[in-house]
């Protein structure tokens, strides 16, 4: 039995995987009080989970095999690294387990831990990569001086086109009337009060208006398509910096995969796909497996026990399927 967590700015993800093939049991909780900083707070979501789970599947955390941890943060700060690595085994009671950013449970889920690059865009954006035993990331730097293509960047500049809508700077197109109905503003400026004041700007909550921009797109809205037209492009680039740090030989080519609830915006993903193919070099592969399975995969092959083909088929004919939702996180941190 193997356990996967893969945390992230919307959830906490848990789902324990038999050696067979079989997810066991699974369950999400809300990560929304975590800030990244307050650990005690990980740490009752993290045992929330493992609880939940266990009982599901009527084990005890000590029957686990192995679990990985994909945590948010992990490895961005130096100095937390030893704080969160001793998370688990107040948890599990052994120490049979890994911790590492939740980057590495998009990769192993949409790739299937094969080597190749995985971009993830959730609330955040990043590239992860395994190329010939070398690891490598690219992007992943925050909202305020980052996370290009992300749904927070989207959503961003979704309010940013519906401030230049409403005061006739841009012609109005659906986005305003969309924004207006789904913040439900009286007047247009009350947009401040609800964002800055009522939300506190929280990444969570903003990110989630990136699913208001691609129905704008859907409806014709010429600003929201190019807003999400850019953003299959800034992922492209995340891409192609992850491949150069991984010393990829220009005549290999690399399979890439994606993550995150931004890429079930057509738009985004199909643009992401022709930017990939038009480079060259590229393999680009639908993901195979959510990022908690995948950090459950992780689990095993840590283990030394990675699935058999047969388990993979299994797996890939069960619950195991990657089904993004737009504004479902898969990013780097919260």
């Amino acid at each position: 039995m193997f356990l996967g967590v893969d945390g992230g700015g919307t959830k906490v993800a848990f789902c324990l995987l038999s050696s067979d093939g079989t997810v066991v049991s699974s369950t999400s909780l809300s990560s929304a009080s975590f800030d990244g900083r307050d650990h005690d707070v990980l740490t009752r979501l993290l045992d929330s989970g493992i609880s939940a789970v266990c009982s599901q599947a009527d084990v005890l955390a000590e029957d686990i095999e192995y679990a990985f941890f994909g945590l948010p943060a992990y490895g961005e700060v130096s100095s937390v690294v030893p704080v969160l690595d001793r998370i688990p085994l107040q948890l599990l009671h052994h120490r049979r387990y890994t911790c590492d950013n939740d980057m590495v449970c998009g990769w192993a889920g949409s790739l299937g831990t094969a080597e190749g690059i995985n971009v993830i865009s959730g609330t955040g954006s990043m590239a992860f990569g395994v190329h010939r035993g070398r690891r490598a990331r690219a992007g992943g730097w925050g909202e305020l001086f980052g996370d290009e293509g992300s749904a927070h960047w989207i959503a961003i500049r979704g309010l940013a086109a519906f401030a230049r809508m409403s005061d006739g700077r841009v012609a109005r197109g659906p986005l305003h009337d969309l924004l207006r109905e789904r913040l439900g503003l009286v007047d247009d400026i009350e947009a401040i009060h609800v964002v800055v004041n009522r939300w506190g700007a929280r990444r969570s909550e903003v990110a989630a208006l990136s699913a208001v921009v691609d129905r704008a797109a859907a409806a014709g809205d010429a600003v929201a398509r190019q807003i999400l037209t850019a953003a299959a492009a800034e992922l492209v680039l995340v891409v192609r910096a992850c491949r150069r740090a991984l010393q990829v030989a220009a005549d290999e080519a690399v399979p890439v995969s994606y993550s995150g609830g931004v890429f079930s915006a057509d738009l985004v993903r199909d643009g992401f796909t022709l930017g990939m193919r038009r480079l060259g070099g590229y393999e680009v592969r639908a993901p195979l497996f959510t990022p908690v399975v995948g950090a459950a995969l992780q689990a095993a092959a840590l283990a030394g026990a990675s699935l058999a083909p047969d388990a993979m088929r299994r797996l890939r004919a069960g619950a195991g399927l990657a089904q993004p939702e737009v504004g479902e996180q898969a990013a780097h941190r919260t």
